[in-house]
């Protein structure tokens, strides 16, 4: 490259540079937003998943056609990603995990019912021929209590009626501004297992009002929304926090390649200079 293309090439990084910084601030503000309401909601989740955990536990309490295992011959899948890209692998991972736990269910020969939720996953997956149902597609900008607690619902009802055998929820778990992990997690059977809590908590001596049966229709509705709930909260965390990291990288990346680019012009530059002064010296000379 001439000088004049090095230098334009420096303002076309420094400009693009701009523009990666610009983005990384947004991104910033919105985990901001986004970390507040996921940190708001969890532990609510987890006091009422321990509570219903103890709950259960009480000998007089019914067993529940929420909480039983089946044979999987229909499952569905909720994999959830972004409507937007610029955010790093959090796209690709969360695809490669939603594929896996699609083959995986379809390895046993049970029919899979995909629920995608952003764009970017929905693209991706009718790419390979899969039928997808979009009634989420667009939660991933704003999620919306009342649309997560119409599906929640209506997956709830779908499996008493026995036309659902299992719920998988994919997503990415957002764990801290540096760190975000693809994860899948079981919405139906509810297994409350692994949210009660050793000790006291499951030996607490319940009254029971009005009864159980009445407790236990109102209580595990709640918390299938809130886990789904949950869930597209934590994705959107972690896309902000992704899309903040991938800008971070790039625009230290546009300082390396223009501290690299001015390195290089200096260089033709003084090779001019020198140049234009040998033929001064050759031309005096003659």
């Amino acid at each position: 490259m001439n000088l004049k293309e090095i230098k334009q090439r420096i303002q076309s990084v420094k400009n693009t540079q701009k523009i990666t910084s610009a983005m990384k601030l947004i991104s910033a503000a919105k985990l901001r937003r986004a970390q507040n309401a996921i940190e708001s909601v969890r532990p609510y989740e987890q006091a009422m998943g321990d509570i219903l955990s103890a709950f259960l536990a009480d000998e007089r309490v019914p067993e529940t056609p929420y909480t039983v295992v089946r044979d999987i011959k229909r499952a569905v899948v909720i994999a959830v990603s972004s409507n937007s890209g610029l955010c790093g692998g959090f796209n690709a991972n969360i695809i490669r995990e939603a594929k896996g736990v699609i083959e995986k269910h379809r390895a046993v020969g049970a029919v899979v019912d995909i629920y995608p939720v952003g764009k970017k996953i929905t693209a991706a997956l009718q790419k390979t021929g899969l039928e997808v149902d979009t009634v989420l597609e667009e939660q991933a900008s704003a999620v919306s209590y009342e649309a997560v607690a119409s599906l929640a619902l209506d997956l709830m009802r779908r499996y008493l009626a026995g036309e659902v055998d299992r719920v998988d929820i994919v997503y990415t778990r957002f764990i801290s501004p540096a760190k975000q992990s693809p994860v899948q997690e079981v919405l139906l059977p509810l297994d409350l297992k692994k949210e009660g809590v050793e000790g006291g908590v499951q030996n607490i001596d319940y009254i029971l009002e009005p009864s159980a049966e009445e407790l236990l229709q109102q209580l595990l509705p709640k918390v299938a929304v809130l886990r789904l709930f949950t869930s597209l909260l934590d994705s959107a965390a972690a896309e902000h926090a992704a899309r903040m990291l991938a800008m971070q990288t790039a625009t230290d990346n546009a300082d390396d390649l223009i501290d690299e680019l001015v390195r290089e012009y200096n260089k033709g530059r003084q090779q001019a200079i020198t140049n234009e002064l040998l033929d001064i010296v050759s031309g005096s000379i003659n």
